[in-house]
């Protein structure tokens, strides 16, 4: 099941690149909370995530994955590359973050929590990958 749910990570990154939320909403569970980076509130829900999904700040993002390890308690801990283009400012992101996915039971998506790239200790510690 561990390698399934990092497919399922590498799956839903695929599915926001391409801007298929439904495909991308199809492996989380309906109460999916998911928690930005940056002490932003959390958004919960199904339809909450498809809002933040949907920004109209950007012209076209992609999320790739670069690592992905199988942390403990039903975790993933990811490092991602994110590049996106501004769509009114034409301004240039581009950044490294790390995200710790929780699954369910049933392998859904459940929560995910998102990093900056200085945070990754704290990224490992969420995941289970550090003391």
């Amino acid at each position: 099941m561990s390698q399934e749910k990092v497919e399922t990570v590498h799956r839903w990154f695929e599915a926001l690149s391409d801007e298929d939320f439904d495909a991308a909403l199809a492996l989380v569970h309906p109460e999916i909370e998911f928690v930005p980076p940056g002490g932003q509130a959390p958004y919960r829900g199904a339809e909450s995530l498809r809002r933040w999904m949907e920004p109209d700040a950007f012209r076209r993002q992609v999320v790739e994955p670069v690592e992905s390890v199988v942390g403990a308690d039903r975790t993933v801990l990811t490092r991602q590359h994110i590049t996106a283009k501004g769509a009114g400012s034409g301004i240039e992101l581009d950044l490294i973050s790390w995200s710790v996915w929780t699954f369910d039971e049933d392998g859904l998506v459940t929560r995910v929590e998102v990093y900056l790239d200085h945070e990754q200790d704290k990224a490992r510690v969420a995941a289970g990958l550090s003391d």
